[in-house]
C-alpha cells in the first residue's frame, strides 16, 4: 500500500502494483488528474520511501479502481538509497526464486 498526500493536505491510499527508481504504478479507487503533484510514501523491508510525484494519465480501469502510473520527481538521500535497495533486495531474491519484497503503509508516514 501507499500513503498520498495532496497539495491541500488531503490524504488518500493507493495500492502499489510495481515500482522502479523513476517512478511506479498505483491502483487507486479513483484517478487523480493527469499532472497533480503529490507526495507518495510507503514501506518497505529495508525502510520507509517518500517523494514527491507527478500523476501521469491513468492506464485503464481495474475491477476495483483505476491504474495509474506516476513518476517521481523528488527523493531525498535516504529515500532514495532505500528505494534502491528495496528493488536490489526484490532483484535478488526473484534471482533466487524466492517471493518478493512485500510493500506496506505504516500509519506514521504521514
Amino acid at each position: 500500500m501507499a500513503a498520498i498526500r495532496f497539495d491541500d493536505g488531503q490524504r488518500s491510499r493507493g495500492k502499489l502494483y510495481s515500482i522502479s527508481v523513476t517512478g511506479g504504478l498505483l491502483k487507486l479507487a479513483k484517478p487523480l488528474s493527469q499532472g497533480d503533484f503529490v507526495e507518495i510514501g510507503f514501506q518497505t523491508k529495508v525502510g520507509s520511501v517518500i517523494g514527491m510525484a507527478e500523476m501521469l494519465s491513468p492506464t485503464r480501469k481495474a475491477t476495483d479502481g483505476t491504474l495509474q502510473p506516476f513518476r517521481f520527481i523528488a527523493l531525498g538521500d535516504d529515500d532514495h538509497r532505500n528505494l534502491r535497495m528495496a528493488l536490489q533486495s526484490v532483484a535478488d531474491q526473484s534471482y533466487l526464486g524466492m517471493s518478493a519484497v512485500h510493500a506496506s503503509t505504516p500509519k506514521s508516514l504521514f
